[in-house]
């Protein structure tokens, strides 16, 4: 398979804390050098690729970095180490406030959480389809119109409802809207940000049935980031499993979700609701999440919440190893692979 989209080695870290002020500078005058400012490693250390025509799903607890992943590879925020190469161009190369108006930007779009928070309230949806349009196919006048009715039809918008504003449309129609702006130009890759997490059941069945049809009519990658993991069971090829912005285990998503290898991993899965299993005994997690602040290079991030820690776990920090398609970043990824099935 052709590789569209490669990361390697990403990292996102913001400073922890308010701006240095006055006693900040006495305390370093006192205590005879510069004083070290934290971080919080919100991305840390991220590899993966997505190829030409595949959907990929990220999922993992609220906090674990998804959302900030997914801003800084389209772009809408900087990176703090690593690169990510589209095709051939390495984006991470061009700062953020460049890259909005570089041509490139067409290839590579975002349908956000909430689209009435992300479409500008004083535009109408004509508008906020055509934004895109003109500044990065520089179309104008029929052209434009003719484009920007011709996507609102594919995404079942009807053409009366482009002369609203945003607070003039449903959660459906405004999810309708920001798909259309972000499938104007015709990427390559379609980086969804829990794009039906707004909406009503019924509706979400809907946009979601929209995504799979415009797929296949543009051949477009996905990026899909989603809290449901059954959803992503569903319509994603691969799945990558994030807790406290490390990957910590990737594959394809039946087997991931059907032989789960990493212990974080499995209490996921085990939270899907099952129809019939109320009785069932659920697997759950212990203890508190390590913070993101400055955390500890040689201890596992999942430490304290697993069962199954160790002293090794306290020490050496697991990397991402194969088995097959899959990844674990486990010490005891194979105490959990499946056995082969003896012929009777």
């Amino acid at each position: 398979m052709t590789v569209l989209l490669d990361v390697a080695e990403f990292s996102k870290q913001f400073p922890a804390g308010g701006v240095p002020g006055p006693w900040a500078r006495l305390r370093r005058r006192f205590s005879g050098g510069p004083e070290k400012l934290s971080k919080v490693y919100a991305v840390d250390d991220v590899s993966f690729v997505i190829n030409k025509g595949e959907t990929v799903g990220l999922v993992g607890e609220s906090g674990c970095g998804k959302s900030t992943l997914v801003r800084a590879l389209t772009r809408l925020i900087d990176s703090t180490d690593g690169s990510v190469k589209l095709g051939s161009r390495e984006l991470s190369l061009t700062p953020a406030h460049e890259f909005a108006s570089d041509p490139d930007r067409a290839r590579i779009q975002m349908v956000f959480q909430d689209a009435g928070d992300s479409v500008n309230p004083r535009f109408t949806g004509f508008d906020a389809i055509a934004d895109p349009l003109r500044r990065l196919r520089h179309l104008r006048g029929k052209a434009l119109k003719d484009r920007v009715e011709a996507v609102a039809t594919q995404c079942g918008l009807p053409l009366q409802l482009l002369t609203r504003f945003p607070h003039q449309l449903s959660g459906g129609q405004r999810a309708r809207v920001g798909i259309a702006r972000a499938i104007a130009v015709e990427p390559e890759l379609l980086v969804l940000d829990e794009p039906t997490a707004a909406l009503d059941v019924s509706v979400q069945v809907v946009i979601l049935q929209l995504l799979q049809q415009l797929k296949k009519e543009f051949g477009m990658s996905y990026l899909f980031v989603s809290h449901d993991l059954s959803v992503v069971r569903l319509l994603c090829d691969r799945v990558l499993v994030m807790y406290l912005g490390k990957i910590v285990e990737s594959g394809p998503a039946l087997d991931v979700f059907e032989h789960p290898l990493h212990p974080y991993t499995q209490a996921l899965v085990a939270a899907v609701p099952r129809f019939g299993d109320h009785h069932a005994e659920r697997l759950r997690l212990t203890g508190e999440p390590r913070s993101p602040i400055d955390p500890d290079p040689n201890v596992c991030r999942f430490y304290g919440r697993c069962s199954r820690g160790t002293d090794a776990c306290k020490t050496t920090m697991p990397v991402l190893r194969h088995f097959g398609e899959r990844q674990v970043a486990c010490h005891f990824a194979e105490e959990f692979l499946p056995q082969p099935k003896i012929a009777s």
